[in-house]
């Protein structure tokens, strides 16, 4: 059979989102539009991250760089998920209609790209939507695809030109994982793909890409 090339970005490649399931999520601003501009909106996102992703997602590693960002996660069994009330993401009204109802991982991250695009909409005197829809996702399903992800996104500030040494960019979880702060990212359990600190280094000093052949 005849042999296609496609980027992992590609349509045909968009799975539902699942429990339990481990993927590489990547949005962008429409049209290539910036949905990141200074420090600002950098931690702006990021606390909406921790509101709304967290609770439901595990996170191995991430990459914010002015248009658009990058992340590996794992979306966590339905019985490791807090109820919506125990979260505080439901209005009183609607506890009372749904007591145990959980989080819909798509639509935290719906809530997640709404709440940026309305603080940077009202920020920036725009209107209109800040992200594409819907946004890209690519299950991982081996280690040496996940391993190959991790760098990936660890690499894209130096690929994007915004700095020459990973070290130097802010936006990733690339320090974080090399250091002992404390964190909500998995560390311990990156690392175990790689052997150590120093081999995790080595493996980040060659790129990557994520384009792939399929028969």
């Amino acid at each position: 059979m005849k042999k296609l090339n496609h980027s992992y970005m590609d349509e045909f490649f968009e799975p539902k989102v699942n429990y339990n399931s481990v993927y590489n999520i990547f949005n962008c601003g429409i049209n290539g539009c910036d949905v990141f501009i200074d420090d600002e909106d950098y931690d702006h996102f990021l606390s909406k991250y921790s509101k709304y992703i967290e609770p439901i997602a595990d996170t191995y590693a991430l990459s914010l760089l002015g248009n658009h960002f990058h992340l590996v996660i794992r979306i966590k069994k339905e019985s490791e998920i807090s109820t919506l009330e125990e979260l505080g993401l439901l209005e009183e009204r609607t506890t009372l209609r749904t007591p145990g109802k959980k989080p819909d991982p798509s639509r935290q991250f719906s809530h997640l790209f709404n709440f940026h695009a309305q603080y940077f909409n009202h920020k920036y005197k725009r209107h209109g939507n800040l992200f594409e829809r819907p946004f890209k996702r690519k299950l991982i399903d081996n280690r040496a695809y996940f391993k190959r992800c991790l760098i990936y996104v660890h690499q894209n500030p130096v690929k994007h030109g915004f700095v020459e040494c990973l070290s130097d960019y802010r936006y990733t979880s690339y320090n974080t994982i090399l250091s002992d702060k404390v964190t909500h990212l998995k560390r311990d359990r990156v690392l175990t793909f790689f052997g150590d600190r120093s081999d995790f280094e080595l493996s980040h000093s060659k790129i990557v890409s994520l384009v792939e052949t399929f028969e």
